[in-house]
């Protein structure tokens, strides 16, 4: 894991982390999976606006951790859980960081969902 590149966001790369200042509802087989007004919105380069759900809001009951592992040099390395109800669809639907790196630290202890892997994301 030390010889992994780490990076600091900059000019070339920028990444901003604000409170999203919205409500978001995360549903899966129609359950609430997330529901908060704490939400992050992590915007990165040129990338969509990620919402960073705190995991105090979540359903930890809906989610299953697996072993997918995924590394950026600038947040870190993510780990994953899958949110059984919603089927194959739902497998590594959802990702954090447990250790982020310090130029995205207030994403720790949040969780961030791919909307193709739930049955929507409502912010507003």
């Amino acid at each position: 894991m030390t010889d992994r590149p780490r990076k600091q966001p900059g000019p070339d790369h920028p990444i901003t982390v604000t409170p999203t200042g919205e409500r978001v509802v995360v549903v899966v087989a129609g359950r609430v999976v997330a529901d908060t007004d704490n939400a992050l919105s992590l915007r990165e380069a040129t990338y969509p606006a990620v919402p960073y759900v705190p995991l105090a809001d979540v359903d930890r009951t809906l989610l299953e951790r697996t072993g997918t592992r995924t590394y950026c040099p600038y947040k870190g390395e993510a780990s994953y859980y899958s949110i059984p109800l919603g089927g194959e669809r739902s497998v590594d639907a959802v990702w954090e960081y447990p250790a982020p790196y310090d130029a995205v630290a207030q994403i720790k202890d949040h969780v961030a969902f791919y909307p193709d892997r739930v049955d929507s994301i409502t912010i507003g």
